[in-house]
C-alpha cells in the first residue's frame, strides 16, 4: 500500500526532465524547437560569461526545483505552451552536449540578451545570437540522425513546431543604448525595422532549408511599458513610453507582413507561418488588468528603484509575496501568471491573437 501511494505521488509530480506534468495527453507535435531571448531562455546562459543570468533565487521561486536560468518566478510562455501541446519541458541546448538528455521532443536554444542582430546584447557579455542558435539547432539534427533514418527525420521535422521569440534586445540592448551602439544614429526606426526583418527572414529561411515547416513568430511586446523603461521617467504618470512603443509597432507590422509573404511564397503541404500578436495581448491585459487578476501593472515584483525597474532582481532579493497579482516579475520580464495567459492565447486564441491561425490549428495543418 505504501509503495502504491508513493508511486501515485511520483506519477503526478513535476520534474524538469519529464515535463510540467506526467500523464499528459498525446503530443500534438512530435517536437518543439525554441529560439529566442530571455523571455523563453531556460538555462542556456548559465555557463556563459554574461550579466544576463537568472540561475539564482529568487528567480524560480515558484518553479519546481527552484532556479534553472528561467527569467521568471516560475514557468515561461513556452513551458506552458508545451504543456498545452502534450510535450515535456524541453532541455536547454547546453544540457544536451553529453547525449544524456532526450532531444526527440525538442530543444530550447534561447539565450538571454540575444537579438536578431549578432551585436545586440553584447553590452551584457556572451550570449547565443539568433544566427548561433540556428547553427546550434543544426547540431541537434546531427544527434537526431543517429536516432532515425532520413525519411523518418524529414517527416519529423515537417511536423514539428518552431517557436521564435526574439527582437526585444535589438531595441533595449542595441537601438535604445546610444552610448554603446551607433544604430540609432545610423538608422531611423523604419529603416532599422527593415534591417531586423531582413536578417530575421534570413534565419527563418535557414531553418526552412533544414526541413522545418511550422513556425510561430512572436511579435515584440510593448517595451515602453516595462518597468525598466518606465523607470527612465520619460513617460507621464500612468502612461508608457510612447516613443519606444511606436518603434516596436513598426517592427511588428513588418513581421506580420513577412508572415503573409512567407505563406504566399511557401505553399508546400504542411508549411505554415504564424504571427503571435504579443503586443496586442499585452495591451489587452494592461487595459483591463483586474479582469485577468492583476493589481500591479507598472512595477516589478523583484527589483530596486523607481518602478522596481532601475536595477533588476539581484541574488537573494526579497520579492513581492502576491506574485500572481503582478504582470512583471522584474525590470524586464513577466510573471508566470502572465506567461500562462499568453501561452493560452497562442494556443487557442482568435485571429487577433494568432494570425492567420492559432497553434492548436497549426497542429492540424
Amino acid at each position: 500500500m505504501m509503495m502504491s501511494f508513493i508511486s501515485l505521488l511520483l506519477a503526478v509530480s513535476f520534474s524538469e526532465s519529464d515535463g510540467m506534468e506526467v500523464g499528459r495527453a498525446p503530443a500534438q507535435f512530435p517536437a518543439m524547437f525554441v529560439l529566442g531571448d530571455s523571455l523563453v531562455d531556460n538555462g542556456n546562459n548559465n555557463g556563459l560569461s554574461s550579466l544576463a543570468k537568472s540561475n539564482y533565487l529568487p528567480y524560480g521561486i515558484d518553479f519546481p526545483g527552484g532556479p534553472t536560468g528561467r527569467f521568471s518566478n516560475g514557468n515561461t510562455i513556452v513551458d506552458f505552451l508545451g504543456d498545452l501541446l502534450g510535450l515535456p519541458l524541453l532541455p536547454a541546448f547546453t544540457a544536451t552536449f553529453t547525449g544524456e538528455r532526450d532531444v526527440r521532443s525538442g530543444v530550447n536554444y534561447a539565450s538571454a540578451a540575444a537579438g536578431i542582430l549578432d551585436e545586440s546584447g553584447l553590452n551584457l557579455g556572451d550570449r547565443f545570437s539568433l544566427s548561433q542558435q540556428v547553427q546550434n539547432l543544426g547540431s541537434t539534427l546531427n544527434q537526431l540522425r543517429n536516432q532515425m533514418d532520413e525519411v523518418e527525420l524529414k517527416q519529423y521535422l515537417r511536423k514539428s513546431l518552431v517557436v521564435m521569440n526574439i527582437g526585444s534586445n535589438d531595441y533595449i540592448n542595441n537601438y535604445l543604448k546610444p552610448s554603446f551602439y551607433s544604430s540609432s544614429s545610423t538608422y531611423n526606426p523604419e529603416d532599422y525595422a527593415d534591417l531586423l526583418i531582413m536578417n530575421y527572414a534570413g534565419q527563418i529561411m535557414a531553418l526552412y532549408r533544414l526541413g522545418l515547416r511550422k513556425f510561430l513568430l512572436a511579435g515584440i511586446g510593448p517595451l515602453g511599458c516595462i518597468p525598466n523603461q518606465l523607470a527612465t521617467g520619460l513617460a507621464p504618470p500612468g502612461k508608457c513610453v510612447s516613443a519606444v512603443n511606436d518603434m516596436v509597432r513598426i517592427f511588428n507590422k513588418r513581421l506580420k507582413s513577412l508572415v503573409d509573404q512567407l505563406n504566399a511564397n511557401h505553399t508546400d503541404a504542411g508549411a505554415i507561418f504564424v504571427y503571435g500578436n504579443t503586443y496586442g495581448a499585452f495591451n489587452d491585459i494592461l487595459g483591463s488588468p483586474a479582469t485577468y487578476g492583476f493589481s500591479a501593472t507598472d512595477r516589478g515584483c523583484c527589483g530596486i528603484g523607481r518602478n522596481r525597474g532601475q536595477i533588476t532582481c539581484l541574488p537573494f532579493s526579497i520579492p513581492c509575496s502576491n506574485r500572481d497579482e503582478y504582470i512583471f516579475w522584474d525590470a524586464y520580464h513577466p510573471t508566470q501568471a502572465f506567461n500562462e495567459i499568453i501561452a493560452q492565447e497562442a494556443y487557442s486564441g482568435s485571429q487577433s491573437a494568432c494570425y492567420p491561425i492559432n497553434v492548436k490549428q497549426m497542429a492540424q495543418v
